[in-house]
């Protein structure tokens, strides 16, 4: 007879520990996660969209095709990270995870709906649109810092795979892209359906990256000495990082809605320099401070 796999279960023994940030976070998850790309509205973005200069469809159609592969590149290179937790018993990280994954599935749903029901997409190829620095970061790097974890589910290697998804996709990329939207649509008045979207995909992400600086912050607390590993491959992947923004604005003459480069870049390396912050003060922290720091970031967050 085989040995069972299962010696006992967390929920029939010690139970869960909802004061962690991972059940803190699951909470909100639960209460703020819950929205339906179907339910919004893109009526009035046909409209808006129709109304647009060449240029100004062009680059909401490359970001926007930049946000997807992107969604769709987590939702497929997210297992596993969710495998690895679930296998040092961490029930209740593993189960805030699992929103992770609904929730990447979803952002992936979102913009396609942008795509077929906006610009009118029907399965034209927009790979086009990602360019040598993004098929660094998104089909090179993302998918083997977390394929490393189905045979190597060291600290170092989940400290890379953090930082290389919630940190520099989430924690960089994405909130960047936000800001674009944010800067083109919504001071313009411009797409409320869109708007609203990336407003609920941003609070999903919001929960995301909490989690990936408590999860490296854990780590680094328990063994100082990665703290190497995580400004390293933080530093280093911020170059392509960086090159994604630079050419996007190198391709316009001039860049729609008055984009200003410098504004992206300030942007996008004030993301990078907050995180990095918050990760560096778990050097010589204990696991119990760390858990604190946490959780007051947490409760400071309304999403």
């Amino acid at each position: 007879m085989a040995i069972p796999k299962h010696q006992h279960f967390v929920t029939t023994t010690r139970g869960l520990d909802r004061n962690i940030p991972p059940m803190r976070l699951y909470e909100k998850a639960k209460k703020f996660g819950i929205w339906n790309p179907t339910d919004i509205d893109l009526t009035q973005d046909k409209a808006d969209w129709l109304k647009l200069t060449e240029d100004e469809q062009d680059i909401i159609l490359r970001l926007t095709a930049l946000f997807q592969a992107g969604e769709e590149a987590v939702t497929l290179d997210l297992l596993p990270l969710i495998m690895t937790i679930a296998s040092e018993g961490r029930l209740e990280e593993e189960l805030f995870l699992t929103t992770f994954l609904f929730e990447e599935g979803k952002h992936t749903d979102f913009f396609r709906r942008f795509l077929d029901e906006v610009v009118g997409n029907t399965g034209e190829d927009l790979s086009h649109y990602h360019t040598a620095n993004y098929r660094a970061l998104f089909y090179e790097a993302l998918p083997e810092a977390l394929d490393r974890l189905r045979v190597d589910s060291s600290p170092e290697a989940q400290i890379q795979a953090a930082v290389t998804y919630n940190m520099i996709v989430e924690g960089v990329m994405a909130e960047t892209g936000y800001h674009a939207y944010f800067t083109t649509l919504r001071e313009n008045d411009l797409m409320p359906g869109t708007m609203r979207g990336v407003e609920l995909l941003k609070q999903d992400e919001s929960r995301h990256i909490a989690y990936g600086i408590f999860l490296i912050s854990r780590l680094v607390a328990e063994y100082p000495h990665l703290w190497d590993t995580a400004e390293t491959t933080m530093n280093l992947l911020m170059m392509p990082a960086a090159g994604i923004i630079q050419e996007i604005f190198d391709l316009y003459d001039p860049v729609p809605f008055g984009l200003k480069v410098d504004d992206f870049m300030t942007y996008a390396m004030m993301q990078f320099q907050k995180r990095m912050a918050r990760i560096e003060k778990a050097r010589g922290a204990s696991l119990d401070d760390v858990y604190k720091t946490t959780q007051t970031a947490i409760d400071e967050d309304d999403a």
